[in-house]
């Protein structure tokens, strides 16, 4: 049975006990559908031997290779990942554009007499369905940007709204990164495909009647580009402005960035790519403070000169005036904060219009923008 899939997220995928890859494992690595094992029936060394055949001696050879190859690693699955599968076990199986290998392997599995169905058109067709999700859209659900400078904790407090039950999309999550030159991640970034399709898949969840939350992102989160229909509505949105002063996002990033604190010399290297953009005695102070490990002089330095005026250009150019302010003094309770921000989301979708209000010497109040 060919199966066609009406969306990236399309229902009917949850109605199979498992989701079969039969691509090769490179081609699985770089991306596939959600929750997809990889059973290749060929290896990427095998494929490419079949390929070169099949260009330089001829199609017949290098299908009846093929068929043999794709025999022997379809007997090993048997015994192997698929040996304990009951007679009532349903896959769906799939590989580059739904032909020969799926269709080989799809075979085999229904002479067992499995119920095998197969994805038509393979992961290409999926694939087509992911692009115009994240390039055309549009986004269900009205975006609401969480905005402020860097080390704001906009990440962990958009978490923690998560946890509230408020609808978030956490794209730094998503890429495995967040979103400067130090935010990368020892175990790296997704491929831009398979972020794509992690964004395609939550945009088809989204709940059209509930506001989206997002944080506030450059058109790049480390390697990965944030794709049309996601970048137009950043820009478009409304924005929650936290404004924290350095110090307090100094500390609160010396804490977090730990995995930077614990490898000096990445840190060395990325103020050497920094360089060429600042006056040779900042960078010097920079690398004095890092010899020294002073992470908070270090990370107040780079906030104020290096990130912030960039930050603030950008804001320049996307914020229209109609969200809210939330001013905190310090990022010790998240918690707190979380509940700030949380009142000035509220305040927005009631259609507050003022600007700002002082609640205590501690910490402000949300105050209408």
């Amino acid at each position: 049975m060919d199966l066609t899939l009406a969306s990236a997220a399309d229902p009917v995928l949850a109605g199979f006990d498992d989701i079969i890859d039969v691509r090769a494992p490179a081609e699985y690595a770089e991306d596939h559908l959600p929750g997809a094992i990889n059973l290749p029936v060929l290896s990427d060394a095998e494929r490419a031997r079949v390929g070169t055949i099949y260009k330089q001696v001829s199609p017949f050879d290098a299908r009846k290779l093929g068929a043999a190859l794709v025999a022997a690693n379809a007997a090993r699955h048997l015994q192997g990942p698929l040996a304990d599968r009951g007679g009532a076990w349903q896959p769906l199986v799939y590989c580059w554009r739904g032909g020969q290998r799926s269709g080989s392997f799809g075979t085999i599995l229904s002479q067992i007499g499995w119920r095998v169905a197969r994805v038509q058109g393979g992961y290409k067709a999926w694939r087509s369905l992911v692009v115009d999700r994240v390039q055309n859209g549009p986004i269900a659900a009205p975006v609401i940007v969480l905005d402020g400078n860097t080390g704001s904790a906009k990440t962990a407090i958009l978490q923690r709204l998560a946890q509230r039950g408020h609808q978030v999309i956490d794209l730094e999550g998503l890429a495995n990164h967040r979103g400067s030159l130090f935010g990368g991640h020892p175990e790296g970034q997704p491929s831009q495909k398979m972020f794509e399709g992690r964004l395609a898949v939550a945009l088809e969840r989204l709940d059209p009647a509930r506001p989206l939350l997002v944080e506030a992102e450059s058109s790049r989160i480390g390697q990965i580009t944030v794709p049309k229909a996601m970048w137009q509505a950043i820009c478009a949105a409304p924005r929650l402005q936290m404004q924290v002063p350095v110090a307090a996002r100094a500390a609160f990033t010396a804490s977090t960035y730990r995995d930077m604190v614990d490898d000096p010399a990445r840190v060395a290297a990325i103020l050497d790519l920094m360089a060429p953009l600042h006056p040779a005695e900042r960078v010097e102070g920079w690398r004095q403070a890092l010899a020294l490990g002073r992470w908070q002089q270090l990370s107040e330095g780079l906030l104020r000169d290096h990130y912030d005026p960039r930050y603030d250009k950008h804001r320049s150019r996307h914020d229209d005036g109609r969200g809210q302010i939330v001013a905190l003094d310090d990022l010790s309770d998240l918690d707190a904060a979380t509940g700030l921000v949380e009142a000035g989301l509220a305040r927005m979708t009631a259609g507050g219009s003022s600007r700002t209000a002082d609640a205590g010497p501690a910490r402000r109040a949300v105050a209408d923008l």
